[in-house]
């Protein structure tokens, strides 16, 4: 369909026209069949009437008449229930092209969307990223590693301390104190050690302090 330019008109004004026109046709419709029904009314009321005066020749003509409005009205419902039926195919054409509408919209943004994206860009990116990551990697592995060399010597020696503390506390003597001498506990199997520093026992002295001085000697070695 053109106007008066010459130039074809958009499908929703289209569209939008139809659907006035078959809105304003149903409403044409709609009066005449109420005009039939009060009619029909009126002739029955006229047949019983007539019935009643016993003016038969008036009554078949009058219900020839009510035969034919009622068929009128028949028709107009019908025609009527086509017209609606135009209607909602309208409307499903409407959705149909708004659908189609907004795919194309859809299929357009994201064909500028692929198109922005620079593929080989990303893909060198990725394995940029991998190449730094790996290094980072690394490096913190060889950071570990020295820092771990580094304090192996102390956590040694802290160890060694753990150990010897531990020992002195199984038989009651703090790092401070001295061990005690045979001569002030006043046990007479306890000799001195000799010079070489290791803690000698008499027999038949107590097995805790033979494991102590078994202890203290591989500590010292």
């Amino acid at each position: 369909m053109g106007n008066v330019f010459g130039r074809d008109k958009p499908l929703k004004e289209v569209l939008r026209e139809n659907k006035r026109m078959i809105n304003r046709a149903v409403r044409e419709l709609d009066r005449e069949k109420m005009q039939l029904e009060r009619e029909e009314k009126r002739l029955t009321m006229e047949i019983k009437k007539a019935a009643k005066e016993q003016q038969m020749a008036s009554v078949k003509i009058m219900a020839k008449d009510l035969v034919r409005t009622r068929q009128y009205i028949t028709k107009f419902i019908e025609m009527r229930s086509h017209l609606q039926g135009c209607a909602l195919k309208l409307q499903t054409v409407k959705s149909h092209h708004a659908m189609a509408e907004a795919m194309k919209s859809t299929a357009q943004a994201m064909f500028k969307m692929n198109k922005a994206v620079d593929v080989p860009a990303i893909t060198k990116m990725m394995a940029e990223f991998e190449k730094e990551n790996a290094k980072t990697e690394i490096m913190q592995e060889i950071m570990g590693d020295t820092l771990d060399d580094a304090m192996a010597d102390e956590n040694t020696e802290e160890e060694q301390e753990q150990i010897v503390n531990q020992v002195l506390d199984e038989i009651g003597i703090s790092f401070g104190e001295e061990l005690p001498e045979a001569s002030k506990m006043g046990s007479p199997g306890i000799q001195e050690s000799a010079p070489s520093g290791k803690v000698a026992v008499a027999e038949g002295d107590d097995p805790a302090l033979s494991d102590l001085e078994a202890r203290l000697n591989n500590l010292k070695r």
